[in-house]
């Protein structure tokens, strides 16, 4: 199979035909320079909105619970609502992957090993949800 003759990797040749050449700028509407350097900046007069605002996903309880488990805390967030376990063990993952500590899900809820509530909101608020620290 192998002829013998070796393949320049230096860049070779320029190629015969340009794909783009046939897409002309004479359609296309030219966009004034200060807009484009206002985009996504929020002031008046720009054409991208202002910071936009996430719609919530729901409320999701965040619990510190040590019974049962031989003296060991774990944090439990539950109440999920709209998703399903796919989602709730990513969302595993990426918690277990900040704190380097384990957890899984379990009956619907999201238990983490030790006292992470802090993480645990941090990240769902991230996600879109509305992280509560409930019991006391």
């Amino acid at each position: 199979m192998n002829s013998g003759k070796k393949i320049s990797t230096t860049g070779g040749q320029e190629l015969g035909q340009n794909p783009f050449a046939a897409l002309k700028k004479d359609g296309l509407p030219q966009a004034p320079v200060a807009e484009i350097a206002d985009l996504g900046s929020g002031r008046p007069g720009s054409t991208a909105p202002a910071t936009t605002r996430t719609k919530s996903r729901g409320r999701v309880d965040i619990l510190r619970e040590t019974g049962n488990r031989g003296g060991k805390t774990v944090t439990v967030a539950e109440n999920f609502i709209g998703i399903g376990l796919p989602e709730k063990e990513q969302l595993a993952k990426k918690i277990r992957a900040a704190r380097g500590c384990g957890g899984t899900v379990k009956d619907g809820r999201i238990e983490i090993q030790g006292d992470q509530r802090e993480t645990v909101a941090r990240i769902l608020r991230e996600a879109g949800f509305q992280p509560v620290f409930a019991g006391g």
